[in-house]
């Protein structure tokens, strides 16, 4: 007796079944409510799926169920698309004699963690082409867990977990050859996953990662792995895919320990992304990552062009966006030699841009300033970039070139770049005498200090320190020289007055000096006639 094909099957415009609607119909509740709302005999009955899981092959494989009295061999293979069909079609109906669609795939995912590492990864590919009735069935969910379980346990205990990985054996170094290749092997195990889970889409990765920071996965993995997506997917991906890939990689990595992430391949996003047309929120969130790992950059990373409209020669404005993130926790959280590295690295970054012509004073001075002073020990580097900004532009007045010496701490100038300072004709006169009393107040307290080690210079019993005493000598030389070369003839007779003073008193010291050379020469000289005259005594026998 002929089945009876009563129902046209239109399966996402792909092809056309003609079925037994009663047989259809019993085991699917989706098809039997549709077909209820025709009580009467109709003919040429047709229902339309434009979003059936898996195309014309899955509706294929559901009818050879039906037709087959509910029987079917599942697999890893193909369990994700029956579950998934099982829900669209809502399979889910009583069978006299046997389980119905959707029960046995149930049972069947009981089984998951039985499956190898490539069934699991099989079946999660599958469920990646059949969202969103994948993630609405719950099998997307759970093959996620179960793959992030595997990681983490693999993390945790075993040398090599994949059976897919050609280093299944998991074979132990001798000890002799341990230090290079236990590094190897142990890099391995750590990343062994990053090729298979590189074929996923980017909203599974996603779920992966967000996963993997529930079950507390090692940060520092998650985000080599995100690197490696990114870079891998980058490959075939076109402007658009590749926008939206590093926007989804820079989210999940700001969710992660920043003291993990590698500051280099922040930086080597940073760089592609203008050509991307990345969001404001996702760039923002980039510069933050950057800024709170600024100790690490170097100078090379930092030496990003100006954007496309300016006539400067480097982005000063970003840089100035990494030192506000870095300082953003407050001075007193920043580790004390983090800050000292970020000081280095902006002094080299300040004398690589002064000679730019472009650069305006307000954006130089920012960057002098932008740190405390307690982050450098010296301000000679940032002596010489000033100096060379100034050199370069000539034509700033009096006034502009003042607040650009704001920037310099006189007090931690070395004698030498003080010197040098007072001699500068680029300098405004008002820098060269504060650059005066800094050596002033230099040289008062080592006077003082000295007093305090030696209370009684005129005592015998107290012998100087002579290098100190040349320090003194020469300092006091060099004030009272460069003082009197200093041209001030520009300045009002407030400023004339007070340098007049100023010499007065480093004249003053310069007689102290003097004093105390004479007064401990002599001391010398009774210091060494007395050990000669002990020498010269006979040594008594016992």
């Amino acid at each position: 007796m002929d089945v009876p094909c009563d129902l046209e099957v239109d399966v996402n415009g792909e092809a056309v079944f003609i079925v037994d609607k009663k047989i259809i119909s019993s085991y699917s509740c989706r098809i039997s409510k549709l077909l209820g709302k025709y009580s009467g005999v109709v003919k040429n009955l047709k229902v339309i799926f434009h979003d059936f899981p898996g195309g014309a092959g899955s509706f294929e494989l559901v009818a050879r169920f039906c037709y087959n009295n509910g029987k079917i061999e599942i697999s890893p293979s193909n369990l994700s698309l029956l579950h998934s069909i099982a829900h669209f079609m809502e399979m889910n109906k009583p069978v006299s004699g046997t389980l119905n669609l959707l029960e046995q795939a149930e049972k069947s995912l009981e089984e998951i963690r039985y499956w190898t590492w490539s069934e699991l990864l099989l079946a999660l590919k599958q469920c990646q082409d059949l969202l969103p009735v994948s993630n609405s069935s719950g099998i997307l969910q759970k093959c996620l867990d179960s793959l992030v379980g595997r990681l983490v346990l693999a993390g945790e205990t075993s040398p090599c977990p994949s059976t897919s990985s050609p280093d299944s054996s998991g074979i132990r170094f001798s000890s002799d050859t341990r230090s290079t290749e236990s590094l190897k092997s142990s890099s391995f195990r750590a990343t062994w996953w990053f090729e298979d889970l590189a074929a996923l889409n980017l909203d599974l990765v996603e779920m992966v990662t967000k996963l993997m920071l529930s079950r507390r996965f090692d940060h520092a993995i998650i985000s080599r792995f995100l690197f490696y997506y990114q870079k891998s997917r980058f490959v075939l991906a076109t402007s658009d895919e590749k926008q939206k890939i590093t926007e989804t990689i820079v989210r999940q990595l700001h969710s992660l320990d920043r003291s993990v992430i590698s500051c280099k391949s922040l930086f080597g996003t940073l760089r592609v992304s203008p050509h991307l047309n990345i969001s404001k929120c996702c760039r923002n969130k980039l510069e933050s990552m950057i800024g709170s790992l600024l100790d690490q950059a170097t100078l090379d990373n930092l030496l990003i062009p100006s954007p496309s409209g300016s006539n400067h020669q480097y982005d000063v404005n970003l840089v100035l966006r990494f030192l506000k993130s870095f300082l953003d926790k407050g001075i007193c959280r920043v580790p004390f030699i983090q800050l000292k590295k970020v000081a280095t690295l902006m002094d080299l970054y300040i004398t690589e841009v002064a000679p730019d012509p472009y650069l305006k004073p307000s954006k130089f001075i920012a960057l002098v300033k932008a740190l405390p002073d307690s982050a450098r020990d010296s301000y000679d580097s940032i002596y010489h970039s000033v100096d060379m900004y100034l050199q370069v532009h000539a034509g700033l007045s009096d006034e502009e070139k003042i607040h650009i010496c704001c920037g310099l701490n006189y007090e931690k100038l070395s004698s030498e770049a003080c010197i040098h300072l007072a001699q500068n004709k680029r300098f405004p006169s008002k820098s060269a005498v504060q650059a005066l009393i800094s050596q002033h107040s230099k040289l008062k307290n080592l006077l003082q200090e000295t007093n305090q080690t030696n209370p009684s210079i005129e005592s015998p019993c107290s012998f100087p320190d002579t290098d100190t005493k040349d320090k003194k000598d020469e300092a006091c030389d060099q004030i009272v020289l460069y003082a009197g070369r200093l041209d001030i003839s520009a300045e009002n007779e407030k400023l004339r007055a007070h340098l007049q003073g100023m010499q007065w008193r480093v004249l003053e010291l310069e007689k102290v000096c003097k004093k105390m050379q004479t007064q401990m020469t002599k001391i010398m000289k009774s210091r060494l006639s007395s050990q000669n005259s002990a020498r010269s005594l006979p040594r008594l026998c016992s």
